[in-house]
């Protein structure tokens, strides 16, 4: 087997979780090339992984809007890809367009998941997601089982490019050393995963009482969310530096590497930053555990309420179903506080008496 094809053009953490499935393919089968497709944008992030020969984007909507329009840009990649040589095709992604692409592809072997019921037409071998039974990165490895393979990676080790590791010293040195550094990212593609904004300000404004030093960062169109955030920390200055819409994918990672703690709700970044072992602390409202996105690690937290209405949804709607959006709403900033500034403490003390009353360590 000389080239394997890997799928997966779903959401930034759906392909940072795949990085367990390509290192065990690629332990599996060390002389084969193997190549990774994802979501347009979402490839420099990935340039740099050791295990990949080949990193490519798919832009769902570039080829046109509606139900035709998918169905040729789906037949085109097909045949070319028909035309690379693959001999293993692997689609950690479960819809029609990625169905289509598979079976027009004309790889030997394609392997997906049992469900829709329409996979088993367009793949040659189909096994159990198993969702609510195993967490997503252990979905993502059934995908091995009809190649047989007796060891599997669990951890998704992800590659930084140099580059944006030596932007991120550079701004370090420039304008964060010398104080624990404290990154919150208000943002989420998803309304209700998003926890109140003044919330957000709230402890950052105790880090910065503390002594850190507080970064926030957003990605396009969440700037707005992060301007919130630093007007109610009380302003930005050189304690407290906004950073959203700044960076790119790679530079964001690089960034979230060097934090001493990472405030977030369950997003994309949050993947890339437990990946990369950064303390974590994650507010998850909509979403549960069982559905299999916590984020993993000594080191990682989540910050949630046990409410009847739990969970609303895989990512949660619009808006919340039962129009209270307790579930956000309830997750208090004095809790999120003490496990924030136990993260900080172990990068180094925060000054005692700034924490504000009811906060508590953890």
């Amino acid at each position: 087997m000389n080239k394997i094809g890997i799928w997966n053009t779903a959401f930034l953490g759906d392909a940072v979780l795949t990085l367990p499935l390509i290192r065990t393919v690629h332990h599996a089968f060390p002389e084969a090339e193997v190549h990774f497709w994802v979501r347009g944008g979402l490839g420099p992030l990935f340039a740099h992984q050791p295990e990949l020969a080949g990193v490519h984007e798919y832009r769902k909507r570039g080829a046109g809007k509606g139900v035709g329009p998918a169905f040729g840009s789906a037949l085109d990649l097909g045949r070319a890809i028909a035309r690379q040589g693959y001999g293993l095709w692997i689609s950690a992604h479960s819809s029609l367009r990625s169905g289509l692409i598979a079976r027009w592809s004309s790889v030997k072997m394609r392997i997906g998941y049992d469900r829709p019921l329409f996979n088993s037409f367009f793949y040659t071998h189909t096994v159990p997601r198993r969702f609510r039974e195993l967490d997503e990165i252990e979905r993502l490895l059934q995908l091995v089982r009809p190649l047989g393979l007796a060891e599997t990676f669990d951890w998704p080790e992800l590659a930084l490019d140099p580059a944006a590791e030596a932007a991120a010293g550079e701004f370090w040195a420039r304008r964060l050393s010398g104080a624990p550094v404290l990154g919150v990212h208000p943002g989420s593609v998803w309304p209700t995963k998003r926890w109140p904004a003044e919330f957000y300000g709230e402890v950052a404004r105790r880090a910065l009482d503390s002594g850190a030093r507080v970064l926030v960062f957003g990605g396009p169109g969440e700037e707005a969310d992060a301007a919130r955030v630093v007007e109610a920390a009380g302003g930005a200055s050189d304690a407290l530096i906004d950073v959203s819409g700044a960076l790119s994918l790679p530079e964001l990672a690089a960034y979230l590497d060097r934090l001493d703690c990472y405030l977030s709700n369950d997003s994309g970044p949050m993947h890339l930053a437990w990946a990369r072992r950064t303390p974590v602390v994650a507010v998850f409202g909509p979403t549960v555990r069982s559905l299999g996105f916590f984020p993993r690690g000594a080191s990682t937290v989540v910050q949630n309420e046990s409410l009847a209405c739990r969970p609303c949804g895989l990512h949660g709607p619009r808006a919340c179903p039962q129009e209270h959006f307790r579930c956000m709403r309830d997750v208090a900033p004095d809790a999120v506080w003490a496990a924030v500034r136990a993260r900080l403490d172990a990068a180094g003390p925060v000054r005692p008496g700034t924490v504000g009353e009811g906060s508590r360590a953890s």
